[in-house]
């Protein structure tokens, strides 16, 4: 079947879609010995109930004269599950050989997709190649800040169905049920493919409320960036856009006309004083949504005229009336409209402000990284440390055996790959 679009709405770290299937999971580095193949002794000789030192009866007249069939060797069948191999430990979670794969694969492609037709050969090559040195590492971040997420009893289960939602309708589905047969048929896990959605929404809200809602900017601080960088503003006509989108592909004339209605309101409660950014998120069908709408900056000719000449008299936070298009109804919003040359402070000043608060957040957000690990229970293969900042300890080489309490949806089984050294094998927990 065609392949799905990618869907580039905050996941990062695994694509959606659009991937080859991935690889067969590597064989793990001690796979557990195959078991001897059990014989099955002759018909003509039951086992008996006599005690062991008992010699064998002697076989009858007529069985000497015709020799016993050989044994038949009955082979066990082969293992199904397939055996995992283990890179790291966080917390009561794993992550596993087949996940880093995944996640190096995705990293190469997104740097590759950053690097067209900007990079030189080597610029892609060494942005490919440092995209796959912190894959762990991101790996393992994730998990710490989705159990986070879950420890602080954040629930983001509406927006799980809005985002399954908005990706069902921008690959023309008609319902759930196909997304998750197209899902499957891509060679991924539905359940799987749901919790990855889920973790990465939790990530996002546990950034905003731990290290993002601590991070200020002051008015002097942006001046100055703005008096020290003049010559970054100075640029053509541009319009800085977001929508709100409410799509009426697949419904019915009463259901359209309530979307209609549905879409009015939503511009009247701009209007009263709501914040256009928090309803695009809760409302929007739009794939921008859960960056509350926000389209991007467009110069003349790069949006279609009827549009173009919708937004170019408003002024700054100003709306269109409701528009009706094809694929539904539209509303957009002027976030700013930038006449051409150097730009004046107010017109510039939130976006400068949002350049200060990335720069700030980096660092932030390591820090708090770093404080979670702490007090968490890390620990990584060796081989794999330096690809992911370290762990609370080394690991040890042990026996093969399969971990039964690792298990997955019932499919997997994992390798127990090391143990904690030290004094104390017990996992420090920040819950």
């Amino acid at each position: 079947m065609k392949r799905l679009a990618l869907i580039a709405v905050l996941l990062g770290g695994w694509p959606l879609f659009g991937q080859d299937k991935p690889a067969q999971n590597p064989p793990a580095q001690n796979p557990p010995a195959q078991n001897p193949p059990a014989q099955t002794p002759p018909a003509q000789n039951p086992p008996t109930l006599e005690k062991p030192q008992l010699a064998e009866p002697e076989p009858a007249e007529e069985e000497k004269k015709t020799p016993a069939p050989p044994p038949k060797v009955v082979k066990k069948p082969a293992e199904t599950a397939v055996v995992e191999e283990i890179v790291a430990r966080v917390n009561n979670e794993i992550i596993t050989r087949s996940e880093l794969d995944k996640a190096r694969a995705s990293a190469a492609e997104g740097a590759q997709q950053d690097c067209a037709n900007r990079c030189t050969p080597e610029q892609a090559k060494n942005a490919v190649e440092d995209s796959q040195k912190y894959a762990l590492r991101d790996l393992i971040d994730q998990s710490l800040l989705a159990q986070r997420g879950k420890d602080m009893g954040i629930s983001v289960e509406p927006d799980v169905v809005k985002q399954l939602d908005q990706i069902r309708q921008q690959n023309k589905l008609k319902d759930m049920d196909e997304l998750e047969k197209a899902v499957t048929s891509e060679g991924l896990n539905w359940e799987d493919f749901k919790n990855n959605i889920r973790n990465r929404l939790l990530t996002r809200e546990v950034i905003g409320r731990e290290v993002g809602s601590h991070i200020t900017i002051s008015n002097e601080e942006t001046k100055k960036y703005y008096d020290e960088h003049q010559k970054d503003f100075i640029r053509p006509e541009t319009i800085a856009l977001a929508a709100i989108e409410l799509k009426t592909e697949g419904k019915k004339e009463s259901e359209i006309q309530e979307l209609k209605a549905k879409a009015q309101k939503l511009h009247d409660r701009v209007l009263d004083g709501e914040d256009f950014s928090e309803l695009a998120k809760r409302f929007s069908d739009g794939a921008t949504a859960q960056q509350g709408g926000y389209l991007g900056e467009y110069k003349p000719g790069e949006l279609a005229a009827e549009l173009w000449d919708k937004v170019d008299k408003l002024k700054r936070k100003e709306l269109t009336d409701v528009i009706e298009t094809k694929q539904g109804f539209l509303i957009l919003q002027v976030l700013e409209h930038y006449d051409e040359g150097q730009q004046p402070y107010s017109k510039v000043e939130d976006e400068i402000k949002n350049r200060l608060y990335s720069e700030k957040m980096e660092p932030a957000l390591r820090d708090y990284l770093k404080t979670l690990r702490e007090e968490s229970y890390v620990v990584i293969k060796p081989g794999y440390q330096d690809a992911a900042g370290g762990g609370n300890s080394e690991i040890q080489e042990v026996s093969s055996t399969p971990e039964s309490s690792k298990t997955k949806k019932g499919r997997k089984k994992y390798l127990l790959f090391g143990k904690r050294t030290g004094s104390s094998a017990q996992a420090e927990s920040y819950h």
